[in-house]
């Protein structure tokens, strides 16, 4: 039998190895739980790792959408400028075209009346020539007629003109047109009228018949008289519809209609001349018109 010793100490045996082994439990359990905490540790690094980053991005993003966002409203007030320059430019390019063809058509009415001028000097050294003319022949007329009274005694010598006299002048249709046409330029508006009209009464049927008429328009309105002008037009329209200065009679029409502050019918004649006659001075000076109508004051 065991002595009470013996039986104590392995009672004290069996509580040591129970010991031990709990506590090799707990260390174990401590250990489990520990690589837990480590684990759970790492995870939440991880996740605030990543927030950061997401914070970042957004952060980048914002960054990123205001200063597209700057570059966009400096690209538009860039487009507006260029828009605007581009309008001011074009502007400037058409008052300027304007201001060359108005040149243009100044410079052809300044050479077409030194071309007159010309004309007209030429036809005045002709009827210069012809009225010395008429004068040497009319002083040789009295000594004529004294020979045949003296050698026939009683006889009534004959008295009519053989040959032109100042009211027999023949005028020709040219002559007549370049006085008209001096009659014009010089400002005489009522004589250039009743010269182009005379030249007309005269010479229906001359090329130039149509010139006349418009002419009578031109002339109308240079004196103001734009009702007049507009009806002298239409006359020429009306009686040459083929004639090469037609178109010159619907601009000068729109002229005298918007001088009358009818301007749509004044519209109405630079559109004809715009559609039926473009490559024309006429067209060309009615396209202007029309533009400078509907340009807002």
């Amino acid at each position: 039998m065991l002595s009470k010793t013996d039986k104590l100490e392995q009672q004290v045996k069996q509580v040591k190895a129970s010991s031990q082994e709990e506590i090799a439990n707990l260390e174990h359990t401590l250990a489990a739980r520990h690589q837990d905490s480590n684990r759970s540790i790492d995870e939440l690094k991880q996740a605030i790792r990543k927030a950061q980053e997401r914070i970042r991005f957004k952060s980048i993003n914002q960054q990123l959408q205001n200063l597209l966002g700057s570059v966009t409203e400096a690209l538009k007030a860039v487009n507006t400028r260029l828009d605007q320059q581009a309008e001011t430019t074009r502007k400037a390019f058409a008052d300027q075209k304007l201001v060359i063809d108005n040149l243009t058509n100044d410079l052809r009415v300044v050479r077409e009346k030194l071309d007159d001028n010309n004309v007209r000097i030429g036809s005045l050294t002709q009827e210069v020539d012809s009225l010395r003319q008429s004068m040497q022949q009319t002083g040789a007329r009295p000594s004529a007629t004294g020979d045949a009274a003296d050698g026939q005694p009683g006889q009534v010598a004959n008295t009519t003109p053989t040959g032109p006299t100042s009211s027999g002048l023949n005028v020709s249709p040219k002559q007549l047109f370049d006085s008209a046409m001096g009659d014009y330029y010089s400002g005489q508006y009522d004589l250039a009228i009743v010269g182009f009209t005379e030249y007309i009464r005269s010479f229906p049927k001359s090329d130039q018949a149509d010139d006349a008429q418009v002419n009578i328009c031109l002339a109308y309105s240079q004196a103001g008289k734009n009702d007049k002008a507009v009806e002298a037009c239409d006359l020429a329209i009306r009686t040459y519809p083929t004639g090469d200065k037609i178109p010159d009679a619907y601009y000068r029409k729109g002229i005298a209609l918007q001088a009358l502050r009818d301007l749509n019918g004044a519209r109405e004649a630079w559109e004809h001349v715009v559609k039926t006659n473009p490559d024309s001075d006429a067209g060309r000076l009615a396209k202007q018109r029309l533009e400078q109508i509907k340009r807002p004051n």
